[in-house]
């Protein structure tokens, strides 16, 4: 493999001596946004070498989705961020742009654990560019909210937010409204709504509000906070945007694909608390097909959509009084299976802490299908025990998050970027 993974980095470096994109020699403005055309990478201030070899490496990896083909595409990227020896801007925006690739390729083979540390040294690079660590940041707090790091999540976007301050980017191509945004998430996860609105208001009028992760929070937010409407017109405004964007760069759980796709999610999830079961059903299941398509029919983020998709018909079964047992019996159980849920008996079983959460709502639920059928209660009983003892919201209890109150009241969100429940 490591002979296949030399001969690839070979081919990435004949690729750029072919000279297809010419070198910049000047420095653009400390400011310029990075861009994504296509699937590849395009940063004005890195140089043309680093970024002909990540776009190798990203395609390389991804042409097959193996364990293999990543790990070839790594080696490529460890040795492109071997060759960046200086310490200007330039060579710092070079190395972060290889260190952002080597995340997202973490990421999707399952190590976000490691993709984390790579975006933390992105954070180091102070000569790197702002867009550069923006980027870095969305993506860091994404995958330690994801990972269940609460309180280092908040830290990272507290920390951030202040350096936009005190640097005077307040009003930079929407970098004060991204910082906002990624510290009004942590806030929400964390259950304090007055700190999440102080952050996120008036950004509904922001020009940058369009097809963005700030799009899908704020949505968030107020769909958490009960403004439907609203919430609702954000949810579509991320949907569309994402259609219409030609070049942005993201990374990890917080890239374009995943808004798309939280943001389908989230939208069929608000169709189904205000009754709109039809919209719901359409919603939800073109965000299943969607997470299907990108991640594979067994991901655990196929359970995570699943795990809404039976809650919706939960919450049409109790509104129209009708009974869909078998169906959202199905689904909670193939969600359970793809999120790996340990067994009921199963004492010392490692729960996966990235689901956590989506896997207490879908076992509560199951739970209350087993509760009303008097040969599985002793069942029931159980799994409603796991579950509870497996919740960790702290803004709204299991207990809330599965009733639809009349008038409606606290509702639970799942976001399909972090796997957590808003």
């Amino acid at each position: 493999m490591i002979h296949t993974a030399t001969k690839c980095a070979r081919a990435a470096a004949a690729t750029v001596r072919g000279g297809a994109i010419p070198v910049r020699s000047s420095l653009v403005r400390y400011a310029t946004p990075l861009r994504l055309i296509h699937g590849e990478i395009s940063v004005p201030n890195a140089n043309n070498v680093a970024i002909q070899m990540v776009n190798y490496a990203l395609s390389h990896a991804r042409s097959q989705r193996s364990d293999e083909s990543y790990a070839q595409g790594m080696l490529v990227l460890e040795q492109c961020l071997g060759n960046q020896a200086s310490d200007d801007q330039v060579s710092q925006d070079s190395k972060a742009t290889v260190l952002l690739a080597m995340s997202d390729l973490l990421y999707e083979s399952g190590n976000s654990s490691e993709a984390i540390e790579r975006l933390k040294q992105v954070m180091s690079l102070t000569l790197s560019s702002l867009s550069i660590r923006v980027v870095a940041v969305e993506a860091l707090v994404g995958l330690l909210i994801q990972s269940g790091q609460d309180d280092a999540s908040l830290n990272v976007a507290d920390e951030f937010l202040e350096l936009v301050k005190e640097r005077g980017h307040e009003n930079l191509q929407g970098v004060a409204a991204t910082a906002k945004t990624i510290k009004g998430l942590t806030e929400l996860v964390k259950g304090s709504i007055e700190s999440a609105e102080s952050l996120f208001q008036g950004l509904e009028n922001h020009e940058i509000c369009k097809g963005s992760n700030i799009a899908l929070s704020y949505g968030e937010f107020l769909h958490a906070t009960g403004n439907f409407e609203m919430a609702k017109e954000m949810y579509q405004k991320a949907i569309q945007g994402v259609t219409e964007t030609k070049e942005s760069m993201s990374s990890c759980n917080m890239n374009l694909k995943a808004v798309s796709l939280a943001a389908t999610f989230a939208l069929g999830q608000l169709e189904s608390h205000i009754g709109n079961f039809g919209d719901a059903e359409e919603t939800l299941t073109s965000a299943l097909t969607s997470a299907e398509a990108h991640y594979g029919h067994s991901h655990p983020k196929v359970g995570v959509i699943l795990t809404g998709v039976a809650l919706m018909y939960r919450n049409k079964a109790k509104q129209e009084r009708s009974s869909s047992i078998m169906i959202q019996e199905g689904l909670f159980r193939r969600a359970l299976e793809l999120m790996k849920a340990p067994p009921l008996d199963d004492t010392e079983g490692i729960i996966n802490v990235e689901t956590q959460e989506v896997m207490a709502l879908a076992r509560g639920g199951y739970a209350g299908l087993l509760l009303i059928q008097e040969n599985r209660r002793s069942e029931g009983e159980k799994m409603k025990s796991w579950a509870e003892s497996a919740w960790r919201n702290r803004r709204i209890s299991l207990s809330e998050a599965l009733t639809l109150s009349e008038p409606l009241g606290k509702v639970g969100i799942i976001d399909a970027r972090t796997t957590r429940v808003l």
